[in-house]
């Protein structure tokens, strides 16, 4: 079992699906509200390792769709100050164990990093992308 570091945007369908594969694999979450947090760029940074800054961002943001922001246009610094000001920004969820933090749930990359029991209609899931907007 491993305790994780949780954080979602309640009501989401997507994480509610992850907290469940977590937790069917025995770990122990502690969910936080990724809206309500109290981010900086430096506490926020750190989530998005090497990725390019156009996947640190919620593809299904209100500012996101409407091109208001356009994260191909962003460098890490503009990105990091949208973020910190508009949560909603964020992809999500963010996880963290002990001192490594990543974005996003990539089902692989979970399982090989901390274990998931993987079931194949689960696999074939996006886990990612909020299924309210395939109705748009």
């Amino acid at each position: 079992m491993t305790k994780i570091l949780f954080y979602e945007k309640p009501g989401c369908i997507n994480n509610t699906k992850q907290k469940a594969f977590l937790q069917a694999a025995g770990h122990e979450l502690d969910v936080r509200n990724l809206l309500t947090e109290a981010w900086t760029s430096e506490t926020l940074r750190p989530f998005f390792g090497d990725l390019p800054v156009s996947q640190w961002f919620n593809r299904t943001a209100p500012q996101v769709k409407s091109e208001e922001v356009i994260p191909e246009q962003l460098d890490e610094e503009t990105a990091l100050a949208l973020m910190v000001a508009n949560p909603i920004l964020i992809r999500r969820p963010l996880i963290q164990v002990g001192d490594r933090k990543e974005i996003g749930f990539d089902f692989n990359k979970i399982d090989s990093w901390i274990g998931l029991q993987a079931k194949d209609n689960l696999l074939s899931q996006d886990l990612e992308t909020c299924p309210r907007n395939h109705n748009k």
